[in-house]
C-alpha cells in the first residue's frame, strides 16, 4: 500500500503508526513534510513546512513540547526528547529547533534550543537547557553540556564542546546548501 497523508504532510507506505498521539495530542505537520515510516513522531510535536524526519528517528513530545522549524532535516537514528516538570525544572523544558537546521545521524537533542541555520554533526549530544545560537557548526561527536550557550558563527568541537574558530565563507554557505539539499531529497521520497 502506498498512502499519502495529505494535510498532515507525512508519507506512509503501510499502516505503521509513525505519527501518533499521546494523551490525545497528535503531532502537527506543515506542508510537504516527510516522516519516514520507520521513524516515531509522538505527542506535542509541531514540524514546519518542507522538513524531514528520517528512518529510526524518535521525536517524542510526551512530557513537554517539541517544535521543529521549516526546511529542517533530522537524520537517521536521531533522538529528540524533552524534560518533564519537576522540582529541579519547574515547567520542564521543551526542545526547540529552528529553520534550515541540519541534524546529522545518531544525535541526541534533549530539551535544548537550536536556532536557525545550524549544522549538528553526526553522533553529537546536546543536553538540557543548552542553546546553540544561529549559524554555527557543531562538529561530529561533540557534547554540549547542560545549560551551555554556544555563540553563532563558529565551529564548535569536542567533549565538552569548545569554540575552535570562526566559520569560513564556504562553511556558512554549506549551512544553506545542506538545508536546501534535504528539501530536494525529501521531495524525491514524497514522490516515489
Amino acid at each position: 500500500m502506498n498512502r499519502r497523508l495529505r494535510g498532515n504532510g507525512a508519507t506512509a507506505r503501510n499502516p505503521v503508526m509513525a505519527i501518533r498521539p499521546y494523551k490525545g495530542i497528535l503531532p502537527k505537520l506543515g506542508e510537504r513534510v516527510f516522516v519516514d515510516e520507520q521513524a516515531a513522531v509522538i505527542g506535542d510535536v509541531v514540524i514546519g513546512d518542507d522538513s524531514s524526519i528520517w528512518p529510526m528517528c524518535s521525536v517524542r513530545g510526551d512530557v513537554n513540547s517539541i517544535r521543529i522549524g521549516a526546511r529542517t532535516n533530522i537524520q537517521d537514528g536521531t533522538v529528540i526528547h524533552v524534560t518533564h516538570h519537576h522540582e529541579g525544572a519547574p515547567g520542564g523544558r521543551p526542545a526547540n529547533i529552528g529553520d534550515d537546521v541540519t541534524v546529522g545521524h545518531l544525535c541526541i537533542l534533549h530539551a535544548c534550543t537550536v536556532e536557525n541555520r545550524c549544522l549538528i554533526g553526526m553522533g553529537s549530544v546536546v543536553m538540557d537547557g543548552a542553546i546553540l545560537r544561529e549559524g554555527l557548526i557543531l562538529g561530529a561527536g561533540s557534547l554540549v553540556t547542560e545549560g551551555k550557550e554556544l555563540e553563532g558563527g563558529y565551529l564548535w568541537l569536542g567533549q565538552p564542546a569548545k569554540r575552535v574558530r570562526e566559520l569560513t565563507a564556504e562553511e556558512k554557505a554549506w549551512l544553506d546548501y545542506s538545508a536546501k539539499h534535504y528539501v530536494k531529497l525529501k521531495n524525491d521520497y514524497l514522490t516515489t
